[in-house]
Order: C-alpha cells, then sequence, then structure tokens
C-alpha cells in the first residue's frame, strides 16, 4: 500500500465503498466520510492527496465544503462526483476551487484516469516549483502567495482563475486554444459544445481588464486567446 491517501466524502455507502475498495485495489490507501461535516472535519485535520467530493451531502454541501477547504489548502486536488450534470453545477463547483467533475453513473476506470493524472502533477509540482513574481504592464503575480495586484489594487480570484491567469502569463504574446486551456488547467477534455472555458475567461477579464488599461486578455477568432499589451 502506497503512502497516497484519498479523502471520499459522498453520502451513499455503496458508493462510497465500492471507490474506496477500487482504491484500495489500485495500492491507494481511502478514507471515507459519509456527510459534510465530518468531510470537512477529515480534510482539515489530515494530509490528503485528494479529495473526491459529492455535492448532495448532509450537514455540508459539496461546494460549501469545497469554498472551506480552499481557505485553508489552495493545492489538493478536488473531484466533484455528483449527479448534477447541468452546466451552471459545473461552472459553480468550478467557482468554488474543485479540479474535475464527474457526473454520476460514472465508469471507475475513468475516475481511477483522472485520480492519476491529478497525483502525477502534483508530484511533479513538488519537485518544481515556480516561484518568484511575474510582471505584465502594471499587472503583478506573486506564484509562491497567490496573489495578483493590478494597478496597486489588490485582485481577489479563485483557485481555477488563478491558474488560469498563470498560464496566460507564462504564455505571453502566444495564442492558446480552448483545447489547450482545458487540457492544462483542468487536465481534462471539455466537450467542444460546452462553453466553460470562455464562461472562465469572462470572468477573469471582468476582474483584470474592465477597469484597467491597457486591455490585456485578447481573443482570436476561431482560435482561442492571448495574453499581451496593445
Amino acid at each position: 500500500m502506497s503512502d497516497i491517501r484519498i479523502l471520499i466524502v459522498e453520502d451513499e455507502p455503496k458508493v462510497a465503498n465500492a471507490i474506496q475498495q477500487g482504491l484500495e485495489e489500485n495500492n491507494l490507501q481511502a478514507d471515507v466520510a459519509y456527510d459534510g461535516q465530518m468531510g470537512k472535519k477529515l480534510a482539515l485535520s489530515k494530509n490528503y492527496q485528494l479529495i473526491i467530493l459529492d455535492l448532495n451531502l448532509p450537514h455540508l454541501n459539496g461546494y460549501d465544503l469545497c469554498a472551506e477547504i480552499r481557505k485553508h489548502n489552495s493545492k489538493v486536488p478536488v473531484i466533484m462526483l455528483t449527479a448534477l450534470g447541468a452546466m451552471e453545477d459545473k461552472i459553480q463547483a468550478f467557482d468554488t476551487g474543485a479540479d474535475d467533475y464527474m457526473v454520476k453513473p460514472f465508469d471507475f476506470r475513468e475516475l481511477l484516469a483522472r485520480i492519476n493524472v491529478f497525483l502525477k502533477r502534483s508530484d511533479h509540482n513538488s519537485k518544481s516549483v515556480i516561484s518568484g513574481r511575474l510582471k505584465v504592464a502594471d499587472l503583478e503575480i506573486d506564484n509562491e502567495s497567490k496573489t495578483v495586484i493590478r494597478g496597486g489594487k489588490k485582485i481577489e480570484l479563485t483557485a481555477k482563475e488563478f491558474a488560469l491567469l498563470m498560464y496566460l502569463v507564462r504564455n505571453k504574446g502566444r495564442v492558446v486554444s480552448r483545447a489547450d486551456i482545458a487540457e492544462k488547467i483542468w487536465d481534462i477534455t471539455f466537450d467542444t459544445g460546452t462553453n466553460v472555458i470562455d464562461v472562465y475567461v469572462n470572468f477573469l477579464r471582468k476582474k483584470i481588464d474592465k477597469d484597467f488599461e491597457p486591455k490585456l486578455i485578447h481573443t482570436r477568432q476561431g482560435m482561442g486567446y492571448v495574453l499581451k499589451e496593445e
């Protein structure tokens, strides 16, 4: 059994136990919480490498629990696993700090594949943390403290918005496609029929561009987005 420990917060015992058994059969340790409050207690008191989180939970729902986790830990990957499949539910989940979203019923092999992507990425990041400050025009980003300032004003971003901004800044001057963003920021391939990437770019634009000049995030029709001074 490896040292990797995963928290499963799921109120359906059959589902939770099946996931736990599947993880343990793949050499991963797993704890189970059957309600949001117990999930919060475990998530904030133990060191987990990944959290699997249902949305409809007793005592504390998945959205609020994810937000609580993010207040204390901005790095642990959170996979939402829920029967709610509407785009609004997905956007709200990502906005509260989720890294991935799977709709029930699901194939355990896909869940395991996504878990492995996050575990490999976390291991890589722990070995090669990019530190220091990045600056574009009057926009300043501190990767260590996860703070963003533009024109002397501090800008509050969600974990996903910050990751998106970092990706655009590190690719300054280069057009990045929606597929690039989906793969690099969410580690999954989104259905091309969804507009979640555009929604998140618009969230970011409102925060870092709307009240400032020059505009930094630009759309290239049919190609994607580019961050540069114009």
